[in-house]
């Protein structure tokens, strides 16, 4: 497995190690509703050093990545980012990642890491322009997403930036922690604000000593991926390999507010008519009302024991204390208000669409 700059410091940490896209990434350090709550009421600090990014530069950069992403990337000026997808030619969805400006025609591309490779090979394959700066930098790039609502008290004293008056989905670079050219990006993937932190491997070990020593009297605390993952399940946010993949429209997902047909991008054809037309299916919320934790893959049916969908993400919402999830319904039952039942093993449990985000 590959590793990140901080991994011996997770297992010293005693965090539990798992596999995820092809890196030994923490799962969890002191339990998953602690870490989800710290979060959610306070500050913690996860390390994301797993993602890719990718360095476009030169004349046509814009042009390029106009065609093979589905927002609107003349929109992004320097120093904004934004939340795109990179659509396929059948209509599905390559990845979801984040696209920052970071000056006229230079962007960099945060992307996930399972798709590291496959990324690097579309974007090299619909490159026809030779004059441009293609770099990918992952392997030499750390990150930190420092969430929660106290985040910013307890990253200012680290920077000159002013990160307590930062607007989202904006970024700055500058001196950070005595580390000079670090990239400070009010982003994250939690729905309780923070900041995201971009530094060479070389910076990440004072960083993060920084980052914990300010947080102290905040009682910060490192976050595993689990509990990323119920944070972003709270607020609806899709996931990579679970509501999003090579075969799924934007539309059926919910993303058609990243989708502009104001511009031509590969499978704007296809989508466009997913948009027009309507899909099958589309991604609901739901509650469960009986008890039962829904998971990735259970089949969702109707009162007649009918397959209309299957669940992309469930889990156990520490913040509202019941089972919630996403699934993809048939487009003519997915109504909020709605009952459907999980097929749990041998048992049908009802659940109750609902609108996203779970959490407000």
């Amino acid at each position: 497995m590959n590793t990140t700059p901080f991994t011996d410091l997770h297992i010293q940490l005693g965090a539990k190690m798992v596999e995820f896209g092809g890196y030994n990434m923490p799962i969890a350090y002191s339990g998953i509703a602690i870490e989800h709550h710290a979060v959610r009421n306070n500050v913690g600090v996860f390390d994301v050093s797993h993602m890719g990014e990718f360095i476009v530069r030169g004349k046509g950069a814009m042009a390029l990545l106009q065609y093979i992403t589905s927002n609107d990337v003349s929109k992004l000026l320097p120093g904004k980012v934004q939340y795109t997808c990179i659509p396929n030619e059948s209509g599905g969805i390559i990845d979801d990642l984040l696209l920052y400006c970071l000056a006229e025609e230079t962007y960099l591309l945060v992307v996930n890491a399972s798709n590291i490779a496959k990324d690097w090979e579309h974007i090299i394959k619909h490159n026809t322009n030779k004059e441009l700066e293609i770099k990918n930098i992952s392997d030499k790039t750390a990150l930190l997403a420092i969430q929660g609502p106290k985040a910013a008290k307890v990253l200012q004293p680290l920077t000159n930036i002013n990160l307590l008056d930062m607007k989202y989905y904006t970024f700055e670079k500058g001196l950070f922690a005595g580390e000079e050219n670090v990239l400070i990006s009010a982003t994250g993937y939690t729905g309780s604000g923070g900041f995201e932190i971009y530094m060479d491997n070389h910076q990440a070990m004072a960083i993060w000593s920084a980052v914990f020593e300010a947080g102290r009297s905040y009682d910060i605390m490192p976050v595993g991926l689990a509990a990323r993952d119920t944070l972003r399940l709270e607020k609806g946010y899709c996931l990579y390999g679970n509501e999003i993949n090579d075969t799924t429209s934007p539309i059926a997902a919910g993303l058609a507010w990243i989708t502009k047909f104001s511009k031509n991008f590969i499978g704007r054809e296809i989508i466009e008519n997913h948009k027009v037309q309507g899909t099958a299916r589309k991604l609901v919320g739901f509650e469960m009302i009986d008890r039962g934790i829904p998971r990735h893959g259970y089949l969702v049916l109707d009162g007649d024991h009918n397959v209309i969908g299957e669940v992309t993400s469930g889990t156990q919402s520490p913040t509202l204390s019941k089972a919630i999830g996403m699934a993809y319904v048939n487009t003519d039952l997915c109504k909020v208000g709605n009952i459907i039942f999980i097929k749990i093993r041998d048992r049908s449990i009802s659940a109750e669409i609902v609108d996203i985000p779970f959490v407000k």
